[in-house]
């Protein structure tokens, strides 16, 4: 197919709806206006519907009952707004309804800036909500993993029956680049996708010849309760088969860059430079970070690799939590940092490899 020259959320919109998202509640913030009003224009084209809920706590649970009928649904925000979700989110999660969040990071601490931040992690991958869910999570670099990744969200939400989010941030939802669109699910097969979901969603069953459907987040039966943390617990666990990881250079480095998102792309592009100067350094660039991709930091070889450093745009560091619990003190694990909307330099990346290098 040809390539398109498309913007960070206008291409992770089309990629909804080529998935086959009929559904689209949110609420306008910086820097993720764009996939409101490019939906806004795209769904009555595909017989789907557009909401601007009143707020970003109207939209979560507008989304919730919109997936309940099974429909393929999506919500999109940025920062504070996705706190804003939280209680809805942790409703869908609870009921087991599917559903894909989007959200475009921006600076913090707390409201912060509009400029680009990889702030969120936390809240993303340990508490979007209360309860103790968890949702399956990727972190695209490029616009067209925005778009590869956007349009499988909507495959894994339906097939575990829960959220998914994609983690973006500022710099890929507003650059433009050249991506390649998934073909469209015709309307024949977007009917089939929810039919599919019939026997739990709320569509009008027939009492005389079928179950009543019941969606529920909650039961007063406590055994009943536990047993449902059970199967949701099975459930995440599953997931750490399916954890993704872009792997460069590992065979021979003796300094490890690790990074997800935006950050991954710019430590790419120094790791590759550092590797033209002869210094042997590789990288770990996670695409997955719920689950995290554990597996890529345990295979190194610890008897060659000196330090892995953390790239983050967090300060304090967050996903380093993550990469230190997989290295298990085999080796130092160092940071280069920006935060509140500073973006990170490649230079700063290759001055703080080579101080660990010598």
């Amino acid at each position: 197919m040809a390539r398109q020259f498309m913007k960070g959320c206008e291409a992770i919109a089309e990629a909804a709806v080529r998935s086959g998202c009929r559904f689209f509640a949110g609420y306008p913030i910086t820097p993720q206006n764009e996939i409101p009003e490019y939906l806004s224009r795209r769904m009555p084209e595909v017989g789907g519907t557009f909401v601007q809920g009143e707020s970003e706590v109207a939209s979560i649970n507008i989304i919730y009952g919109a997936a309940q009928t099974g429909t393929r649904a999506m919500t999109s925000s940025s920062s504070c707004g996705i706190s804003l979700m939280s209680e809805g989110l942790s409703f869908l999660a609870g009921a087991r309804v599917p559903m894909v969040v989007v959200n475009v990071q921006r600076g913090g601490p707390g409201i912060g800036a509009i400029q680009p931040a990889q702030q969120d992690y936390n809240q993303a991958t340990k508490a979007s909500g209360n309860g103790g869910f968890q949702m399956m999570v990727w972190a695209p670099s490029t616009v067209q993993e925005a778009v590869d990744m956007t349009y499988a969200a909507f495959d894994y939400a339906q097939r575990d029956r829960n959220p998914v989010m994609i983690l973006a941030d500022g710099v890929l939802g507003t650059i433009m680049e050249p991506v390649v669109l998934p073909e469209p699910r015709s309307a024949e097969e977007v009917a089939r996708l929810k039919a599919i979901c019939r026997p739990w969603a709320l569509v009008g069953h027939n009492p005389e010849t079928e179950q009543r459907a019941l969606v529920d987040s909650g039961d007063w039966n406590t055994k009943k309760m536990e047993q449902k943390c059970i199967d949701n617990a099975a459930l995440y666990e599953s997931w750490q088969a399916e954890a993704q990881a872009e792997e460069l250079f590992l065979e021979d480095a003796e300094v490890v860059v690790t990074a997800y998102g935006i950050s991954g792309r710019i430590a790419k592009s120094a790791v590759k430079l550092l590797r033209a100067e002869g210094i042997k350094v590789g990288m770990i660039r996670p695409r997955t970070v719920n689950p995290f991709p554990a597996a890529s930091y345990e295979k190194l070889d610890y008897g060659r690799v000196k330090a892995i450093l953390d790239v983050e745009m967090s300060i304090p560091a967050q996903m380093v939590n993550d990469v230190r619990l997989a290295v298990k003190d085999r080796c130092p694990v160092e940071t280069c940092l920006h935060a509140g909307g500073e973006i990170m330099g490649r230079r700063e990346i290759m001055d703080a490899v080579r101080a660990l290098y010598r």
